[in-house]
C-alpha cells in the first residue's frame, strides 16, 4: 500500500492516496498505452530503482488497477496490463498532458519523445468531440509506427484496426506534435479529412 496518507475527507485526498506516489502515475501512463514486462517498464522509466518498480506494481495490483498476466506460447511471457479500473485514470492523465505540453522545452536531438507517447500524450488528450459526428477512422504513422484513431461522436478509440481502410492516412512527427502544443501547428495535406482531423485534434 502507498505509504503516504493525506488523512482527509476528501475525494481528491483519497484519489492522491493512490496514485500521489512517486512514479505511480508514470507506471500507469506506459500501462494504459499497453501491456508491458517489467524490463519494458524498466526501459521507460529511467531513474526507477528495480526495487521500487516491484514495490509500486505490487501496490497498484493491491488496489486493482494493474494485474499481472502470462502470455501463452510462442510469447509465453509474464507481463503487467492496466486493468478496467486502472483505466479510470486515463482522463486524468490526458488533463496531465494537457497541462504539460506546453511547458515541454523545444525538442532536441537528445530531447523528443517516442511514437507512442507522442500520440497518447499530444493527439489523443486534445480530441473534441463532435456532438454527432459521423465515424471517421485517421491513421497515423509516427516515426514508422502505425496508430488507428477512430472518433464518432464523443466517442474515441485507438485499438488498432488491421484491415480496414482509414479514411485519412497521415505522417507526422513527435517533433511536429511538440511544437503543434507550442504553438506551430504541423502542414497537413488538404481537403475535408485533414480539415476535420486538425479540428478535432485542436491542430490549427
Amino acid at each position: 500500500m502507498p505509504t503516504r496518507r493525506y488523512a482527509q475527507y476528501c475525494p481528491i485526498a483519497v484519489a492522491l492516496d493512490v496514485l500521489g506516489d512517486r512514479w505511480t502515475l508514470l507506471i500507469l501512463r506506459e500501462l494504459t498505452m499497453g501491456e508491458r514486462r517489467f524490463t519494458d517498464l524498466k526501459a521507460a522509466l529511467p531513474g526507477i530503482a528495480p526495487n521500487l518498480l516491484s514495490e509500486r506494481l505490487r501496490d497498484l495490483q493491491d488496489e486493482g488497477l494493474v494485474e499481472q498476466r502470462e502470455l501463452p506460447p510462442p510469447a509465453a511471457r509474464s507481463v503487467y496490463a492496466a486493468t478496467s479500473a486502472g483505466r479510470e485514470v486515463v482522463p486524468v492523465l490526458r488533463s496531465l498532458a494537457r497541462f504539460g505540453a506546453g511547458r515541454l522545452d523545444p525538442p532536441s536531438g537528445t530531447r523528443t519523445l517516442g511514437a507512442a507517447r507522442a500520440v497518447y500524450s499530444l493527439l489523443v488528450p486534445y480530441h473534441v468531440p463532435e456532438a454527432a459526428g459521423a465515424r471517421f477512422h485517421v491513421r497515423v504513422r509516427v516515426d514508422d509506427e502505425r496508430f488507428d484513431i477512430v472518433t464518432e461522436g464523443s466517442d474515441l478509440s485507438t485499438r488498432r484496426r488491421d484491415g480496414e481502410q482509414p479514411d485519412l492516412e497521415l505522417e507526422l512527427t513527435p517533433n511536429e506534435l511538440i511544437e503543434a502544443r507550442r504553438g506551430s501547428p504541423p502542414s497537413l495535406p488538404g481537403g475535408p479529412d485533414a480539415e476535420r482531423f486538425a479540428r478535432l485534434f485542436q491542430l490549427t
